[in-house]
């Protein structure tokens, strides 16, 4: 369906907006958008008339920002982005879904950004202090945690769930209802058809267990990572099946929050694990 664009014949009564703000003469403002105090609106933007912007939001030369869209307090947005754009699904009637976008992201160039359907629960959500670098996609109800990096053209299909400090490298795809750890890591270049467990790193196409990611533990100060080995281990090295693996972390494994994180991302994988 293309994007309705009728709401924009209306346009924001400039006159009536907070003195910090500053709107390009050449931007299109729809009426019914909400600015916060000190927001920035590059040349040529267009911003329709459901989106939320907060405080020292900062949109770039180009972009185009639409649908039911709230976006939270210093989140820039770089030139040429489309945010809140209607989410790329066949089945997609025009329902009046949304995109929640947290506080101090940073989303680059040419970045596409989905609102949800209503067969996903009509929300995509992304959270607070990641980083979106140019070219990539996110697609419809996505549920994105916080301090995430997306380097260069990652792909995610629709109803992808990605935890806290997930790092993909550039050109890395997600099939469509796949999910990611905390502090899982996807090599550039990966196609990840299966869940991704937090801790553990992927590569390939396609993507398989490559270790895990020793540095981001490290660099998110983690004091169990002789216990996060053991789970691995019992995983991906001992040749167990999935439960049995399970049952052995249970038993032998002490209770800590990565080990409590481990064994709930496993038991809730609908798609199986990348092995």
């Amino acid at each position: 369906m293309m994007q309705d664009y009728t709401g924009y014949n209306e346009l924001l009564d400039r006159s009536g907006l907070d003195k910090s703000v500053f709107v390009h003469p050449t931007a299109v403002v729809a009426r019914g958008a909400e600015l916060g105090s000190g927001v920035r609106v590059g040349p040529n933007v267009m911003i329709g008339p459901k989106v939320v912007l907060g405080d020292n939001v900062k949109i770039g030369a180009g972009a185009v920002l639409d649908g039911r869209t709230k976006i939270g307090e210093g989140t820039q947005i770089f030139p040429f982005a489309s945010v809140g754009s209607a989410p790329q699904d066949l089945k997609y009637k025009g329902e009046d879904a949304e995109l929640t976008i947290g506080r101090e992201n940073r989303i680059r160039e040419y970045v596409n950004i989905s609102i949800g359907t209503e067969g996903g629960g009509g929300k995509t959500v992304i959270g607070d202090h990641n980083l979106v670098m140019v070219y990539t996609h996110i697609g419809h109800d996505c549920i994105i945690g916080n301090h995430c990096i997306f380097a260069n053209g990652v792909q995610l299909a629709g109803h992808v769930i990605v935890g806290n400090y997930v790092v993909f490298g550039g050109l890395a795809g997600a099939h469509q209802f796949s999910r990611y750890g905390d502090l899982a890591m996807i090599a550039a270049g990966a196609m990840v058809s299966q869940d991704v467990p937090p801790f553990c790193m992927v590569h390939g196409n396609h993507a398989r267990i490559a270790g895990l990611n020793v540095v981001g533990l490290r660099r998110a100060g983690s004091k169990n990572l002789s216990v996060i080995k053991t789970m691995y281990r019992h995983v991906f090295s001992d040749n167990l099946t999935l439960a049995d693996a399970i049952a052995k972390i249970t038993a032998d494994v002490e209770s800590c929050p990565e080990r409590e994180a481990f064994i709930k991302f496993l038991n809730a994988s609908e798609r199986g694990i990348c092995r």
